[in-house]
């Protein structure tokens, strides 16, 4: 079990950082005194957000998914045929990304900051549907491509990598749209002549 959380906290160490240099986002500020090496790591866009994503993927995402995964294959186990195939995309569609999804948007409040229920509670509300609709376009097609082309056992990293493309995908444009929110801000503060 120690391999698929490790994978998930580098995944997602690696997804935060990635969506940063993507989305142009400015290093985060560092002490003039600070030590050099923190000064590489901020230029290299490795933030204490960096790390508590990786907390994430160690503690939340990686056990989640493989529960889930390892459920949903224990459940169709032994069946086969186009009717066990669409159960299972059905199932993996409307009860494991639901869940997946609640907890991770539940997570990132908490890591960006949400320091109560409510702000939690508004932070799924305003991401759930947005997300639920990219992953029903994208996920269906990456699970049949699962079960027609990878053992079972190799379900759970594939799965782990797909969802890692499609966080660093929402990662990089919430970090545009908060850079193009900050510099609107900015501008209309400035003084018109």
């Amino acid at each position: 079990m120690l391999t698929p959380l490790s994978r998930a906290a580098l995944l997602q160490f690696f997804q935060e950082i990635l969506a940063s240099h993507l989305a142009g986002a400015p290093p985060p500020r560092v002490g003039k005194n600070a030590p050099f090496l923190v000064h590489v790591l901020a230029r290299a866009q490795v933030s204490s957000k960096a790390f508590k994503m990786a907390a994430y993927g160690f503690l939340v995402s990686a056990p989640m998914s493989h529960t889930l995964v390892n459920a949903l294959q224990r459940a169709f186990a032994g069946k086969s045929g186009l009717t066990a195939r669409l159960g299972m995309l059905l199932a993996s569609q409307l009860i494991v990304a639901p869940i997946q999804i609640f907890s991770y948007l539940a997570c990132m409040a908490v890591i960006n900051g949400a320091k109560s229920v409510d702000e939690v509670s508004k932070t799924v509300k305003a991401g759930f549907g947005k997300v639920i609709r990219v992953t029903w376009m994208t996920s269906p097609v990456y699970t049949v491509f699962a079960q027609q082309f990878l053992p079972t056992e190799m379900w759970v990293p594939f799965f782990t990598f797909m969802q890692f493309l499609t966080g660093t995908y929402f990662n990089t444009k919430i970090k545009r749209m908060q850079i193009e929110a900050a510099a609107k801000a900015k501008k209309d503060k400035e003084p018109k002549d």
